[in-house]
């Protein structure tokens, strides 16, 4: 039987292409011989994958699809009977451990050849992923073999597995699976005190949290979830990540089928499902890990609260990033006073809302640690808030954004470098002497626990450090009034004169339209250079990699793009020795999509010197033949995003296929001018809506808090009504 043919959408088609969604809108209505849709609807039509590489292969555009969005069609083409993406998990990290040219040869071999390879290969390490089971590869696995193959060659490995999890996500029709953020890993991962050597992770999705605590020296890993293609992904993750570690990852239900029941490590991390009233309630009613109290059906999540403490040595720690619900829900009150009375619950950190799904909550992190017999007594509970957390923009330029919108919506990236560096000082100064840490008010404070043990044991953390009148000096609040205030009068006259330039005029009775080149054409003609900062020290993708001098002051990283910031991240984390240092006039671009802020930027002065993070595109262009800002302003056209943009629910740009017009340099040089223009405005326009929304708060605070008072001459500002209502 043939193989079926996959279908794509109108936006696969511009990635298989080269070009923008536009362009292919332009050939559906221009070209009568344009494939007619063979799916879909009227409004999303689909169309035959064969059939349109037909039709670009006669017109003579060849494919243009990067390695991963090869091995994602493939496996679209890939007959039924054939392999399962989750099939193809073992031969990962055996192909992750061969050079690019031994790849090269296998992708080179005939079909039955490289599926009698990859058979051997596979039995060789099914034991090391979970469920795998029998493996058996024909020759029909040639092209989805030779995919992946590519796939890890060009892009690596972990790409590689996000591509085939992806695709068994899919076909499983499996939702709620997220990835916690690797930042948010690394803040969990860094509330353990000490150097914990074994990790437990209960329900490890893809094993984020486990890499990150192998980072900072755990060497035993330990995980388990209920998908079999999370657990197995997690565990091909971790072989890869940290290959020196001994890894054991199970499937199944941790809470009604513990696949560990008699292990205790020092430290667990987790990121549990939340709001599930099918967890076990009435099976698990008499469960000895109920040591607090039994879990009301609602509270699945001090279900695992209970779950993690069980598995701990004495003394040993758990951090678990929890929904705010489930530290003020009436139904869980009895099971949060005996965590409090017993000095179990250590600390609950309030995150703002876009850290990790579900994006419209603002989530928290318990960190608890297991009593220990005879060990001393904890009066006291850290309660940390960083949902309100903002720098002022007259300040270092770092965070400020973290509660701001962008256009249309979307919410700004977060400061993760302001936010860690935040809670790691308080919880460290905690941690080092409970009895004497100072509170910062509004940010982070001490509790009594005779304090929490009231009638409805809140422990939501805004409740618990909110400013009092008695924290509030009022001459030191009108001087920082003033000073605010002062700063938002200075932006807007600057954000005035930004305005003021018009500069340019219409293009005629049409748009003006130019031949364009891509990145990857440019940089083989000497153009420009590309750069990128590869998470480990392996070449790959033709890419340009240069080590990087250890004085950089910080890492340069998407969410500074996005959000208009100086370097922010911290060397320490960037876990390369590849990163390519920065300097003045280089173009950057964040290498993943979407999320609101800006995808692209010039370096200046500010950013010379940082090391390049690693979700970033470095452009080195040649000034001699291409302008900086002309380069960065169409580099940052949506549609040129979009076009060279590949994945379904994460967006990763193709740094090769942007497309860049092709014009002299002194036309370039206007263009530039205008984009750099454009750059001014929109940087006053956030400055001075920072500064706005400061001044609105801290006089809107000092009024209703009492420390601030209206001028007694006021009412002389207003304008004079003569009407009974203006003696109200």
């Amino acid at each position: 039987m043939p193989q079926p043919s996959a279908q794509v959408t109108a936006a696969e088609i511009s990635r298989i292409a080269g070009v923008t969604r536009a362009t292919v809108s332009n050939w559906r209505r221009r070209h009568d011989d344009f494939p007619a849709p063979s799916g879909g609807t009227e409004s999303s039509p689909l169309y035959d994958l064969e059939t349109v590489r037909a039709w670009l292969a006669s017109r003579g555009h060849t494919t243009a699809a990067n390695p991963l969005e090869e091995l994602r069609t493939t496996l679209r083409l890939h007959a039924a009977g054939g392999s399962g993406a989750t099939n193809l998990l073992p031969l990962i990290p055996a192909a992750a451990r061969r050079t690019p040219d031994e790849l090269t040869a296998l992708a080179e071999l005939p079909d039955a050849e490289l599926a009698a390879h990859a058979d051997s290969t596979a039995a060789a390490l099914a034991d090391a992923v979970p469920d795998a089971g029998a493996m058996r590869f024909t020759e029909a696995d040639g092209a989805v073999l030779r995919a992946l193959v590519l796939c890890v060659r060009d892009e690596g490995g972990q790409a590689a597995l996000g591509v085939l999890a992806e695709r068994e996500l899919e076909d499983s029709a499996a939702s709620g699976t997220y990835q916690s953020p690797l930042p948010l890993a690394d803040l969990v991962a860094r509330l353990i005190p000490g150097a914990p050597t074994s990790v437990l992770d209960p329900a490890c999705g893809s094993g984020t949290l486990l890499a990150a605590a192998a980072r900072l020296g755990a060497s035993d890993l330990y995980g388990q979830d209920t998908l079999p293609v999370q657990a197995q992904r997690s565990a091909v993750s971790l072989m890869l990540a940290v290959p020196d570690a001994t890894v054991s990852i199970r499937t199944g239900d941790s809470l009604r089928a513990d696949a560990f029941p008699d292990l205790t490590v020092d430290a667990v991390l987790c990121n549990p499902p939340y709001g599930d009233r099918d967890w076990g309630h009435d099976e698990l009613a008499y469960d000895p890990r109920w040591a607090y109290g039994v879990p009301a059906r609602a509270e699945s999540e001090l279900a695992w609260v209970q779950h993690s403490l069980a598995h701990l040595t004495p003394g040993g720690f758990a951090a678990l990033v929890l929904p705010p619900a489930t530290a003020s829900r009436g139904s869980g009150r009895r099971v949060r006073a005996e965590l409090v009375r017993s000095g179990a619950l250590r600390a609950v950190v309030a995150l703002p809302a876009g850290a990790a799904a579900p994006l419209h909550i603002g989530l928290q992190i318990w960190v608890l640690r297991r009593p220990e017999p005879g060990g001393e007594e904890r009066k006291s509970v850290l309660f940390v808030d960083t949902t309100e957390a903002t720098t002022s923009p007259s300040e270092s330029g770092r965070g400020g954004m973290n509660q701001s919108r962008t256009r249309g919506g979307s919410r700004a990236p977060l400061d993760w470098y302001g936010l860690t560096a935040r809670t790691l000082a308080a919880w460290e100064a905690f941690t080092a002497s409970p009895d004497t840490f100072t509170d910062e008010p509004g940010t982070a404070r001490a509790v009594p626990v005779v304090d929490l043990l009231d009638d409805v044991v809140d422990l939501t953390p805004a409740r618990q450090v909110r400013i009092t009148r008695a924290d509030v000096d009022p001459k030191e609040l009108a001087k920082h009034v003033d000073t605010t205030r002062l700063g938002l009068v200075q932006a807007t006259k600057s954000l005035g004169r930004a305005a003021s330039y018009n500069d340019w005029g219409p293009a005629g009775s049409s748009s003006r339209e130019w031949r364009t080149a891509t990145a990857s054409d440019l940089a083989r003609g000497g153009a420009l250079t590309l750069l990128r900062t590869m998470p480990d020290s392996r070449e790959s993708g033709g890419m340009v990699h240069a080590a990087g001098p250890e004085t950089a002051r910080a890492v340069l990283t998407g969410s500074d793009i996005a959000m208009g910031t100086p370097p922010s991240g911290d060397p320490g984390d960037l876990r390369s020795d590849t990163a390519p240092v920065v300097v003045a006039g280089d173009v950057l671009v964040r290498a993943v999509a979407g999320g609101g802020g800006r995808m692209a930027r010039v370096a200046g002065d500010d950013d010379a010197g940082a090391l390049l993070g690693t979700n970033v595109h470095l452009f080195r262009p040649d000034p001699a033949r291409l302008d900086p800002w002309f380069l960065a302003g169409f580099l940052d056209s949506e549609d040129n995003i979009a076009g060279a943009s590949t994945g379904s629910t994460v967006l990763h740009v193709s740094p090769g296929r942007l497309r860049v017009p092709l014009m002299p340099l002194e036309e370039q040089r206007r263009y530039g001018e205008a984009f750099r223009r454009v750059h001014e405005l929109r940087a006053e326009a956030l400055r001075a809506t920072q500064l706005a929304e400061e001044t609105a708060k801290l006089l809107a605070g000092g009024l209703t808090g009492g420390a601030l008072l209206p001028s007694p001459d006021a009412n002389s500002h207003l304008p004079d009504v003569d009407s009974p209502r203006s003696a109200l």
